[in-house]
């Protein structure tokens, strides 16, 4: 057997043995022993994308809802490099990537060798751990380093404390495709029983015991964990919770959908300074709320690990990897007041949406109320994620998720397709028409590859809706070409290109119809940049006269 087949075998079935059960492989010549060996394992789902980066951020989907690290594979050159901003998501958001990029041989590295860059640590500081595997050998001993770094790197990606992504640099010598001699210096086995080595995970840590008190709040963001337990807690406390759509906490009697809107009202956030607030997760969609934390008192963070944790106003002033919220005596005014004026906000806010017809935060607002229990639905990281978070009223059995680590558009259909795929359940996608064609490749699908049930509802305004909202629209002359971008791309084109299926909605009872099939389609809904502007600011002026009504 040649060297590189060795290698290749042996590390993709340790790592088999380790738990991986999807690999994302993007075709080149290099990286074939590694291919050929992902091929032949009955054991592993593959998923194969002429596009690099389409197929990380697939890799990053799959890995994101299935919360387990998932192989990416691609040959030398430019093509890691692609890996690059799926990478760099993945460190933000704590999912775990195994990413094996083949390699040439150091000998030809620096000589002008077609596909030859320098791959040796390609992603900084973005990866957990990286490892230069070396050039295999056909010598005793190579098996046990195999086993052992594959082991490694499998379980230094999933945590469990602080998960993201590896990188193992393969280096494989020609001949790259097997020889038919299957001989070896040593035995290629590993133990029947499981991984080469096992790794043990520590007992939870000791929870920081807060005092008791009726005036705490729970801000719950992006990659939470622990969310149903958290929320018990502070149910029984008396606290509010608030949640952003994807930190999974927007549900209950204790979820206050406005917030964004309550502490964006001077006069409520002034008389509302709890006495603690716990922050789970990464909060990052409303300013309101993050102005209104730089003015807590007490701000704890929980990160369960503690080489990292979020704290983007520096406000905390503790942080722990655990939090025991206890019971407090006492009455409800301080969570009466919160519901009341969250249920006052919400009611102006919805009569303000049924009144504009099919308006871009009402669609947010009644795909997240029409779409059965046990769905996911995956947001833009742009203006849609921000729509959930102001128009979504609290439900149950709706599992909201985003690319909010780095919050850029790129990949997000590719992201959706992999999420929805390691989804047991229908899947859905909201994004911008700039989102979706910033990755239309994502709708690229081989025949022979897993077909996700994912509905990509495009939001299509002609161009950048958000910047209509911010200070960039005043200006008038540059406004339209550096920060609109209209493109004028007929959807309906890119879906025929592909073969994927296309519905047109322009009114709001036609969405619920327009959402049903099976397999990959797309739903578009246009809208226009400045009647949106001009809605959002209904929308707080509304919310913001019926909150000062009610206190």
């Amino acid at each position: 057997m040649n060297p590189a087949t060795a290698l290749a075998t042996v590390l993709i079935d340790e790592l088999v043995r380790c738990g991986l059960t999807d690999v994302v492989l993007a075709p080149g010549s290099r990286s074939a022993p590694l291919a050929l060996a992902v091929h032949a394992d009955s054991r592993i789902r593959l998923h194969v994308r002429i596009d690099e980066r389409s197929a990380s951020f697939l890799a990053l989907g799959l890995a994101r809802r299935s919360e387990r690290p998932v192989a990416l594979i691609c040959t030398s050159g430019t093509a890691a490099a692609n890996f690059h901003p799926a990478v760099i998501e993945a460190h933000e958001s704590g999912v775990p990537l195994l990413l094996l990029t083949a390699d040439r041989p150091p000998e030809l590295r620096d000589t002008g060798a077609s596909q030859t860059i320098d791959q040796i640590k390609l992603y900084g500081t973005a990866v957990r751990w990286f490892s230069e595997v070396g050039v295999p050998e056909d010598r005793p001993g190579q098996v046990a380093y195999w086993r052992s770094l594959a082991c490694r790197a499998y379980q230094r990606s999933l945590g469990p404390t602080d998960p993201g992504p590896v990188q193992l640099n393969l280096s494989f010598r020609e001949p790259l495709i097997p020889d038919g001699d299957a001989s070896w210096c040593e035995s290629l086995e590993g133990d029947a029983n499981g991984p080469w080595i096992r790794a043990r995970v520590a007992p939870p840590a000791v929870a920081l015991h807060l005092p008791p008190t009726r005036r705490g709040v729970l801000v719950v963001g992006d990659g939470a964990s622990n969310i149903r337990r958290y929320v018990a807690a502070a149910g029984m406390a008396g606290w509010p919770v608030l949640s952003e759509p994807n930190g999974g906490a927007r549900y209950g009697d204790h979820a206050m959908s406005a917030y964004h809107f309550l502490l964006g009202t001077p006069e409520f956030a002034d008389r509302h300074r709890p006495e603690v607030v716990v922050t789970l997760g990464r909060p990052g969609l409303s300013r309101s709320l993050l102005n209104w934390l730089r003015h807590a008192d007490e701000h704890i963070v929980v990160a369960p690990d503690l080489a990292r944790w979020p704290d983007p106003t520096r406000s905390a002033t503790q942080v722990a990897q655990a939090v025991e919220i206890p019971v407090a005596a006492g009455d409800d005014a301080w969570l009466h007041s919160w519901r009341r004026a969250d249920h006052a906000a919400r009611a102006a806010i919805d009569e303000v949406l049924d009144g504009a017809g099919l308006s871009e935060p009402r669609l947010a607002r009644d795909l997240a109320d029409t779409l059965p229990n046990g769905s996911l639905l995956f947001s833009g990281s742009s203006m849609p994620i921000r729509d959930l978070d102001q128009a979504m009223r609290p439900r149950r059995g709706l599992r909201v998720l985003a690319n909010r680590g780095a919050a850029g558009i790129d990949g997000v259909v590719s992201t959706a397709m992999g999420a929805a795929l390691a989804h047991n359940g229908p899947a859905y996608a909201l994004m911008g028409d700039l989102t979706f064609l910033h990755d239309q490749n994502g709708l690229i699908l081989g025949p022979r590859e897993p077909r996700p049930d994912l509905c990509v509802v495009v939001v299509n305004n002609d161009g950048g809706g958000i910047f209509s909202l911010l200070p960039q629209a005043s200006l008038r002359d540059p406004f339209e070409r550096v920060f609109g971008t209209a493109h004028g791309v007929d959807l309906a084109h890119v879906a025929a290109a592909t073969g994927t299926p296309y519905t047109f909605v322009d009114e709001p009872d036609q969405l619920s119809k327009a959402l049903r099939g099976e397999g990959p389609r797309i739903v578009e809904v246009r809208s226009d940049r400045e009647s949106n502007a001009v809605l959002h600011a209904m929308m707080r002026d509304a919310a913001h006269a019926a909150i000062r009504q009610v206190m």
